[in-house]
């Protein structure tokens, strides 16, 4: 294939072509914008800053806390203010849900980083 395309992000495939103004893989369906290739040369996008409700930077690992109560979507229960969360990951989640965590008493979900404060 062109070797001038980068391979793709999710599942590495080298087999990207351009459609349009995206890069799409056939293997695994995802399309991207060519303009968030990064210079890197690894051809994966760079790294983004994921920063809390407060402006504090989050990495993985963390330990946070709720800055709001929060209603748990197909449930009566509520996620109260100031309930930690303890080693959180960072993803790209659904919509922009960025944070993949188990809330203690919830279980595993995904939380905004807006309604979060790092300790």
């Amino acid at each position: 294939m062109n070797d001038s395309l980068p391979p793709c992000p999710e599942c590495s495939s080298e087999y990207t072509y351009e459609m349009g103004a995206l890069l799409v893989c056939p293997e695994c369906a995802h399309e991207w914008a060519a303009s968030a290739e990064t210079d890197t040369g690894t051809g994966a996008p760079g790294p983004a800053v994921v920063k809390d409700a407060v402006g504090n930077v989050l990495a993985d690992g963390d330990t946070v806390t709720v800055v709001k109560d929060l209603k748990v979507k197909g449930s009566s229960t509520v996620i109260k203010v100031g309930t930690k969360v303890r080693g959180i990951r960072l993803v790209n989640g659904v919509g922009d849900h960025d944070i993949d965590c188990k809330v203690d008493g919830v279980g595993p979900m995904q939380l905004k980083s807006s309604v979060v404060k790092k300790i």
